[in-house]
């Protein structure tokens, strides 16, 4: 499968990513069907070419012909789910929905479930995010990344009334991704597309090895005086064999808290971002034993992570510095067992066959429960269903 990198010198929203990805070659005919299988109505699609600083682009526009409602985050769940779309493509939907609920509901101080999705609810921005996650899939796409991000200045009118550029969701959902404050006379980013940004994308590694198969431009809305407001999208391969990313480490040590207390520390941690949390046995000074708390997290979550360690456990003081990482590849699949469907994750340097095929454990364990089989027998029929289906870290075969 291919990669995506979204270079969004101009930042990117929802319409401007699905022009892009129609412009690369994908069938507006078959995106319309793909689109009208999604139980919503009163809307017409549409397209065009567009010319911004000599460069022609495809403008996205969905035109909405009747009254919309405000929607849930589980009523427009439902309506992925209720559409016959492949299910690699509902998942991809439903996670870009489920990052922007939960970037909701943290800026509103409420749940997931009971957020009100106001214009990314409407049925343009769920056309835009079905459409995306449709498109990417009709490209080979099996992995995006993208450019630093500008995030413009300013203000806008919202249902909640006038907010500051870049909106509060925006903000929250492009933690951790390269940003340009303050680039941009208006808003860049839009919250639609820092949601497909979180879901989907890893920031690029600039100078980026890519061989480019093929680029495509979305045109956005409003004309631009410094810069073509477009988003070109180039499809292609990258030649580094392994994914790399900067972290921080976060380490205590710690010899006077009840062992039973770091079973919930880690659930907190881990619930706040950390990506790796270890328990090391160590000895500190007079021989006293003790155990070393490591947390592996992005930059941006360091003071959440740090007001939990000291909540939760006895440190009076912790240590951290930056790190790098270089990881194999991972993708997640799902095959076909004879007791259901099992998601199966797969590892390794791009291009080459995987190093580990890992059955997901909670799927195997409901299957092994329900039908009454050996775990290990369904692990081990999830892994022949991978390798079967000649699944490659980069989803080539």
């Amino acid at each position: 499968m291919k990669t995506a990198y979204l270079d969004a010198f101009s930042g990117l929203s929802g319409d401007m990513i699905v022009g892009a990805i129609l412009d690369c070659g994908a069938d507006f005919d078959q995106f319309e069907r793909a689109i009208k299988s999604v139980p919503i109505a009163g809307y017409r699609l549409s397209t065009r070419r567009k010319i911004s600083s000599g460069i022609s682009a495809l403008k996205f526009d969905v035109a909405v012909t009747e009254p919309q409602p405000q929607r849930h985050f589980g009523e427009i769940r439902a309506l992925i789910e209720a559409s016959p779309l492949a299910a690699t493509v509902r998942h991809r939907a439903i996670s870009i929905f489920e990052v922007l609920a939960q970037a909701e509901a943290k800026i509103h101080n409420t749940t997931a479930d009971l957020v009100h999705f106001h214009e990314v609810g409407a049925v343009d921005s769920i056309i835009d995010i079905v459409g995306t996650a449709w498109g990417l899939e009709h490209l080979g796409v099996g992995d995006v990344i993208v450019s630093v991000l500008p995030m413009g200045r300013g203000f806008a009118r919202s249902q909640h009334g006038v907010i500051p550029v870049p909106a509060p969701a925006t903000v929250e959902l492009l933690s951790g991704f390269p940003v340009k404050i303050g680039d941009g006379a208006h808003e860049m980013v839009t919250p639609t597309g820092a949601a497909v940004v979180r879901a989907l994308a890893r920031p690029a590694e600039i100078p980026l090895a890519f061989e480019v198969e093929k680029i495509g431009y979305g045109a956005g809305t409003r004309e631009l005086e410094d810069r073509p407001n477009v988003l070109r999208l180039m499809l292609g391969r990258e030649r580094a064999a392994f994914d790399r990313d900067e972290m921080i480490e976060i380490s205590a040590n710690i010899d006077d808290l009840s062992p039973q207390i770091y079973d919930h520390v880690m659930q907190r941690l881990f619930a706040a971002g950390a990506r790796d949390v270890t328990i090391t046995p160590t000895m500190m000074k007079k021989s006293r034993p003790a155990v070393t708390l490591g947390v592996i997290a992005e930059a941006a979550r360091r003071d959440a992570i740090a007001e939990i360690i000291f909540a939760e456990t006895s440190t009076i003081g912790l240590r951290f510095h930056a790190v790098e990482r270089l990881k194999l590849h991972r993708e997640i699949h799902e095959v076909e067992t004879r007791w259901g469907k099992v998601r199966v994750k797969t590892s390794g340097a791009h291009g080459r066959e995987p190093t580990t095929i890992s059955p997901e454990y909670d799927d195997c364990r409901r299957i092994a429960a329900e039908h009454k089989v050996a775990l290990r027998v369904v692990m081990d029929e999830a892994r022949d269903a991978a390798r079967a289906r000649g699944a490659t870290p980069s989803g080539e075969k």
